[in-house]
């Protein structure tokens, strides 16, 4: 069995959502990862990644306030899945309420082991 990060990405730009809004995608998020738990798939909740106190380090010592400015997206958070097969983690992805929202992605990546790097 393998690892793959779901990775949350959010198109900057759209409309912010009401607390009602908020609650609702918060209670389809926690029943989203309770079936993905439900199949001891679940490795990790991972966490929601902040904008406050973020910094984009870039080559020459140039640093910015967080991940904003020509960017159209951000990395809004993330989940650890263990799946057969990427197609597995895809369909756990395809699940994920994040979808919910104009221009919103999740990425499937497998979480490289021992032998992964060459």
């Amino acid at each position: 069995m393998k690892e793959f990060a779901l990775i949350f990405r959010h198109e900057d730009g759209g409309a912010v959502a009401s607390p009602e809004q908020i609650q609702l995608w918060m209670q389809q998020t926690m029943d989203w990862l309770g079936g993905i738990a439900a199949q001891n798939k679940l490795v990790s909740r991972g966490n929601g990644l902040l904008f406050e106190d973020s910094r984009v380090v870039r080559p020459n010592n140039v640093v910015t306030n967080g991940p904003f400015g020509e960017i159209k997206e951000t990395i809004g958070g993330y989940v650890i899945v263990r799946a057969e097969s990427v197609e597995e983690a895809v369909e756990f992805a395809k699940g994920c309420p994040v979808l919910q929202g104009e221009g919103n992605s999740v990425e499937v990546r497998k979480i490289a082991g021992g032998g992964d790097f060459h």
